[in-house]
């Protein structure tokens, strides 16, 4: 099968790319790397996998690239993710994240493609959990408190609008707060990875407000499990994939430190905009369409990441 993985030289589309090769597809890649690391494809390009460097809210990118790899499926993970640059660039995070998925949605069209995944979001989407009854499930109010969880419930929408206007089967996966091997512990996102960089540094992590903030941690793995089994079924519409459980900062650290013999002991900042206080995801409607559900641990999956962001240092 002919795959087109958009943010692919990323942290998680990487290892949906590893994944793809691993079951025999025929994988392309498309991304600007502004962001996507070249490193993270060595061994998939090395099994045949190609590499275009196309920005997916350039149409006449878009569009080439389609021409040049005429894919069966898209799976639509470029994006921009950084929540604080959302909220000082709404117009960048909406040409990126909504204007994109267009783009790709246009082309697909044209192209007759036969399944779109989009990776969503499933804390910035449905916004504040406090005093709702959580886990939220896909029936929960979408109340994004910033514009990245906007474009994210756009693009959704647009999702949709292809669909009934011309007949594309779509899926929305909405992530939980997703960890792993190959996250960027030097990057803006991604507590997990930037505790554990800190760590291994012998560096304070920082815990951002009074760290009683909680996310619903889902590792890698089982996200791209999700995202193959959405992209080979016919369901539509939008599926949590996350745990149903709430860690908050504070159990997060010191779980990484417990595993790294250490105290954790970190540096205080404020709080940051646009930052939800407590979410988790619902994800029985996934296990019920896709009968996927998370295989990881979230002790099992620090280990993991950790040993993973040793050996990468």
């Amino acid at each position: 099968m002919r795959v087109l993985v958009t943010g692919g030289a990323g942290f998680i589309g990487s290892n949906v790319v590893d994944a793809l090769v691993r079951r025999g597809d025929q994988v392309a890649v498309v991304d600007d790397l502004s962001t996507g690391r070249r490193s993270n494809l060595d061994d998939a390009i090395e099994a045949g996998v190609s590499l275009i460097e196309a920005d997916v809210a350039s149409r006449s990118d878009v569009d080439a690239a389609f021409a040049e790899v005429m894919p069966e499926v898209v799976m639509h993970l470029a994006a921009q993710i950084d929540v604080r640059r959302s909220v000082a660039d709404p117009v960048l995070d909406l040409n990126i994240n909504v204007g994109g998925t267009i783009n790709l949605l246009e082309a697909s069209r044209v192209a007759g493609v036969r399944r779109f995944a989009l990776a969503s979001t499933g804390g910035a989407i449905y916004g504040e959990g406090e005093g709702r009854d959580l886990p939220l499930d896909e029936s929960a109010e979408c109340r994004p408190d910033a514009p990245y969880g906007q474009s994210k419930h756009a693009a959704e929408g647009y999702l949709g609008l292809w669909a009934r206007l011309h007949g594309l089967s779509t899926v929305a996966l909405r992530f939980g707060n997703v960890y792993g091997p190959r996250q960027d512990p030097l990057g803006e996102a991604g507590v997990v990875a930037i505790f554990c960089g800190a760590m291994l540094a012998g560096k304070t992590p920082t815990v951002f407000g009074d760290g009683l903030q909680t996310r619903d941690y889902i590792f890698v793995g089982d996200v791209v499990n999700a995202f193959l089994a959405a992209s080979d079924s016919t369901t539509t519409g939008a599926l949590n994939v996350g745990t149903g459980i709430e860690t908050n900062v504070l159990e997060l650290g010191r779980a990484l430190a417990a595993l790294c013999g250490l105290e954790f002991d970190p540096a205080e900042a404020p709080a940051r905009t646009g930052e939800v206080r407590r979410i988790s995801i619902d994800s029985s409607l996934a296990a019920r369409a896709l009968g996927w559900s998370p295989q990881t641990s979230l002790e099992d999956g620090l280990a993991a990441t950790l040993e993973w962001t040793r050996a990468a240092s």
